[in-house]
């Protein structure tokens, strides 16, 4: 560790007033962006061994209420794509309902609509009967895990003209940008970093050629 600091104290006497300048902004940035990003890394990276091998939880409490004299706005059967979601959007500020719509479908035989609304922490559905203008609610809270893996998922590539019909969705979806865009830049500066430490460049030039053959074995053995 000595001999370590020893020739990291010696690389940046060599420098000059530029590069030390940049060496140092560069690993500043990285540091504390690092920091501030690694709290959603971490819950992305949690959220994927539920994923992976967790199981929803059936046995979770469920609540059912029931709605009468619903104003049902005009056109919902109808309608279709955001428009429909938008106008679903009333009957489920009515009936108290928060969360993200994740699809409105219309049942013509039974005059019905069905609405699924999700959120950590709760899931809803809302099942409309349209001619009696009433609506049954059925709740069923959801673990930690489960609500970070509904994170993890939102807003998702499906059905992309109805993603971010509710507020909350559209400002994770500017988090979950953010989020990328900043582990992009850590990489980055964390290869910068790493070039400019001589006494370093065999090892991590070992440690980033094993992962790219892992990476890209990896890929071939799915290829064939």
């Amino acid at each position: 560790m000595a001999n370590y600091f020893a020739r990291h104290q010696r690389r940046v006497m060599a420098q000059s007033s530029g590069e030390k300048t940049l060496y140092r902004w560069t690993r500043d940035f990285h540091l504390y962006l690092g920091l501030f990003v690694s709290p959603f890394v971490i819950a992305f990276a949690v959220s994927v061994f539920f994923l992976n091998h967790a199981k929803v939880d059936t046995s979770a409490s469920t609540t059912v209420e029931t709605f009468h004299d619903l104003t049902i706005p005009a056109g919902l059967e109808s309608a279709r794509g955001r428009e429909a979601v938008d106008r679903a959007r009333d009957i489920v500020s009515q009936v108290g309902v928060t969360g993200e719509i994740g699809f409105v479908r219309y049942v013509p035989n039974a005059q019905r609509v069905i609405l699924p609304v999700s959120k950590p922490g709760v899931e809803t559905v809302v099942e409309v009967d349209v001619s009696k203008r009433a609506a049954v609610v059925s709740r069923r809270q959801t673990a930690i895990l489960e609500s970070i893996a509904y994170l993890h998922k939102s807003p998702g590539p499906h059905n992309a003209d109805l993603r971010g019909n509710w507020f909350w969705t559209r400002v994770w979806r500017w988090l979950t940008d953010a989020t990328v865009y900043l582990v992009l830049f850590v990489s980055a500066t964390g290869l910068y970093l790493w070039f400019a430490m001589k006494a370093e460049r065999r090892i991590g030039l070992a440690l980033l050629g094993a992962g790219a053959v892992t990476f890209f074995g990896f890929l071939y053995g799915l290829a064939f």
